[in-house]
C-alpha cells in the first residue's frame, strides 16, 4: 500500500494542535492595512480553530496531522 500524499499547500496553512484541533492563521492581515481600523487589526492577531464543516476535507488534505 504506498503512502498517502498530504497537500502541501494546506500543511503550510494549517497546523494541528496536541488535543487534535487544527489551527489556522486569520485572512486580511498582510496588506493595505491603513485602511483596517486599530481594534479590526488587533482582533485578528492569533490563531483560530478550523470550523465543524471543514473537519473532514482538512483531515483527507493533512492524513497525519
Amino acid at each position: 500500500m504506498p503512502k498517502m500524499k498530504t497537500k502541501k499547500a494546506a500543511s503550510k496553512r494549517l497546523k494541528a494542535r496536541k488535543s487534535g484541533s487544527i489551527k489556522h492563521g486569520r485572512a486580511t492581515k498582510r496588506h493595505i492595512l491603513t485602511k483596517r481600523t486599530t481594534k479590526n487589526k488587533r482582533q485578528l492577531r492569533g490563531m483560530k480553530s478550523i470550523n465543524e464543516s471543514d473537519a473532514g476535507r482538512v483531515a483527507q488534505m493533512l492524513p497525519y496531522a
